[in-house]
């Protein structure tokens, strides 16, 4: 994880180094899972460099955080990033709590450091909550643990459903925005409002405003069918790859006892073949349904984004990194 930035970096201003053209900029790669982001975010990294600006990459996937989780969450190994540096990969336990407003800072010091160095940062991920708290003038709600103690028992006794029924009728706008299978999320809704506190309503503000005054979000777009069939794929690939054994191991690390890692799409299919509650069959039949819903509300989350400008997984980065039209998918 990055260190504290230097007192030459404030969050959210500019640094100009000297020799510099212009002062470093924040780019942002996006869009669903499996579209493309990786490769177009190593390739803009290579054209920057290439025109004389120094870029690092920042991870914005909240799977991606976490040590061992490799397999499932197409965690790009060492070995093919290129010599760009990476950050906030692998610095969560499989026992912690991947919070947003934690992340939201942690990502914020890892760019002012960035900055500090001369160089563009690239957020990159699908995490949609993720992105947009770096991007924007996102303001979390502070937490409270013995509410959420609570929250989580009754998520244990009850399930999901009982709980989210609790945040339709107290945030409908919140809820219509949830998954009703993504308990987390419900139980953290659940929490604020139980502090008296309004809730972020899970979407950005009606006019968000950019915490980065050089900011350029990029989208990554592949048409749905193709998606489809290329998240499918992925998933059979996955279990191919040895995500049972991935899954096993991290067992022994306590992935069980977390919070927030056990119920990855993926992980918790794998730790259900495990245990013996579904068949090999089963459990890619249901991640790949539940990645085929997750990838259509990413591609709904970031559509709402303003300026951002949507590319062709082959897009030409030279192109994007100049500013020039790269062709719209």
């Amino acid at each position: 994880m990055s260190e504290t930035p230097s007192s030459a970096a404030r969050p959210g201003g500019e640094v100009r180094p000297a020799g510099s053209a212009r002062p470093p900029a924040l780019w942002a790669v996006v869009g669903a899972t499996g579209t493309g982001k990786t490769e177009l975010s190593l390739n803009l990294a290579q054209a920057l460099v290439a025109a004389g600006r120094p870029a690092e990459i920042v991870n914005a996937d909240a799977m991606q955080l976490y040590r061992g989780m490799d397999i499932g969450t197409a965690k790009l190994p060492q070995s093919r990033r290129r010599g760009v540096a990476h950050h906030l990969f692998d610095v969560l336990a499989v026992t912690d709590d991947a919070a947003v407003a934690w992340y939201q800072d942690c990502a914020r010091a890892a760019i002012a450091q960035i900055h500090a160095r001369g160089a563009d940062a690239i957020l990159v991920g699908g995490s949609g909550l993720y992105v947009s708290g770096v991007l924007y003038d996102f303001r979390f709600p502070p937490r409270d643990d013995a509410v959420r103690a609570e929250l989580e028992a009754e998520l244990d006794r009850h399930g999901p459903a009982v709980l989210f029924a609790r945040l339709r009728e107290t945030d409908p706008a919140t809820a219509a925005r949830i998954d009703p299978r993504n308990a987390r999320r419900i139980v953290r809704a659940l929490e604020v409002l139980a502090q008296g506190r309004a809730t972020h309503g899970a979407a950005l503000p009606d006019e968000p405003v950019l915490w980065h005054p050089r900011t350029r979000v990029v989208g990554v777009h592949v048409d749905r069918a193709e998606l489809v069939t290329r998240l499918d794929e992925r998933v059979e690939q996955m279990w191919r790859d040895g995500l049972l054994d991935e899954v096993e191991r991290l067992r022994e690390q306590g992935l069980e006892r977390g919070t927030t890692a056990p119920r990855a799409i993926g992980y918790a299919q794998a730790l259900a073949q495990l245990r013996g509650d579904e068949s090999e069959a089963e459990a890619v039949a249901e991640t790949q349904a539940l990645t085929r819903r997750y990838a259509r509300r990413q591609v709904s989350w970031f559509k709402r984004y303003p300026g951002i400008e949507w590319v062709a997984p082959g897009a030409d980065a030279a192109a994007v990194a100049a500013g020039r039209p790269s062709g719209r998918p």
